[in-house]
């Protein structure tokens, strides 16, 4: 894949943690590491990495989105200056996509920025975001507002990695995937509808190529506009709302994948609305979504406050909203005609109270 900062590898197989110590060496980024991990993941790999454990130093951080702050990042920090990280250091955030967020934050700060690479360990970091060098925290006002685009220098996804996760875990991850069949392929909107129960007992043989293809249509949306001024915004489908529901339960009640599948009802009520997306494709969508398990409930949250939260949204530019609509599955289009109004009966019709 190719950015600002030069050309990197997004490498996806089954088996590859075992091979990460060699994988730094071969693009000399193994001068001097800092691993940051959360407790979990390092239980669960830190043997796995083999030789990297004992060259590399470590950050064990907090784990979950309360941890994605600017506090963490200060601790990772001070990490690097005991391991004396240089410009040619290197970080590895070795975890799901908090990890990766807070790790490539801190290697986007530290000196200006040093070597990332990132190794996610769970199936939302793997197909989104460890891929296309958006490193954030969040505030208490909102999520990932304060951030920087720093592209990583290597990719290393396991789908191996993916056993040992929690069910709920997974299955946030999946609704990632579902977003990629949404606005890049309908082909893998379809996939997914057919290998649903073989992906669900998490056969790696089919889950890879499912991975991989996630990877290319992040890759190519990034490398056309890897800052976000246009048809990235693509990749935003399901997040506006996704955030807003995030930020007004402190964090506290959804895994990010599951906040975006209420965006992404969301949005499709809105898109249907709109004549962009068909009856029979919203429902398509309701189904694959249902099919996937009970979303955390939001029938006692306002659409109030989450219209606030959305008025700060970082997608808001020059005071315009920029929405992404469903146009058919496997496309998207963005507008800045959806007002509040629309926002308020879309976060109604997914059960939100007046």
């Amino acid at each position: 894949m190719t950015s600002a900062r030069g050309p990197y590898d997004v490498i996806v197989g089954a088996g590859l943690l075992g091979s990460l110590p060699r994988l730094l060496a071969d693009r000399d980024l193994d001068r001097s590491v800092l691993v940051v991990s959360c407790p979990p993941v390092w239980r669960r790999y830190a043997r796995r990495i083999g030789g990297l454990r004992r060259r590399a130093g470590v950050m064990v951080m907090g784990d979950g989105e309360r941890a994605k702050t600017l506090r963490t990042a200060a601790a990772i920090y001070d990490a690097c200056v005991r391991h004396t990280l240089d410009r040619a250091g290197t970080v590895v955030a070795l975890g799901g996509g908090v990890v990766g967020d807070v790790g490539g934050f801190a290697a986007a700060t530290y000196l200006r920025g040093v070597n990332l690479v990132q190794v996610p360990t769970t199936l939302l970091a793997q197909v989104d975001s460890a891929i296309g060098g958006k490193v954030a925290v969040n505030l208490p006002a909102g999520k990932n507002l304060v951030g920087a685009f720093h592209s990583p220098s290597l990719v290393v996804c396991d789908p191996d990695a993916l056993a040992t996760l929690p069910a709920r875990e997974f299955r946030a991850g999946l609704y990632e995937v579902v977003k990629y069949g949404v606005l890049g392929s309908a082909a893998l909107f379809g996939r997914l509808e057919r290998q649903l129960p073989a992906i669900l007992a998490r056969d790696t043989a089919v889950l890879t190529p499912l991975i991989a293809e996630c990877c290319r249509i992040k890759a190519d949306i990034v490398q056309r506009d890897e800052r976000e001024s246009g048809p990235r915004r693509a990749l935003n489908f399901g997040h506006t709302i996704g955030h807003a529901l995030e930020a007004i339960t402190a964090y506290r009640r959804f895994k990010h994948g599951e906040a975006v599948a209420h965006g992404m009802r969301a949005a499709a009520w809105i898109s249907m609305r709109e004549g962009t997306l068909s009856a029979a494709d919203g429902l398509r969508l309701d189904d694959l979504l249902d099919r996937l398990g009970r979303l955390p409930p939001v029938s006692d949250l306002k659409a109030r406050d989450a219209l606030a939260t959305i008025g700060r949204d970082k997608k808001v530019v020059a005071g315009r909203l920029h929405f992404v609509l469903a146009d058919g599955l496997g496309a998207t289009r963005t507008t800045t005609r959806v007002s509040s109004r629309d926002l308020a009966a879309a976060l109604r019709a997914i059960g939100l109270r007046a």
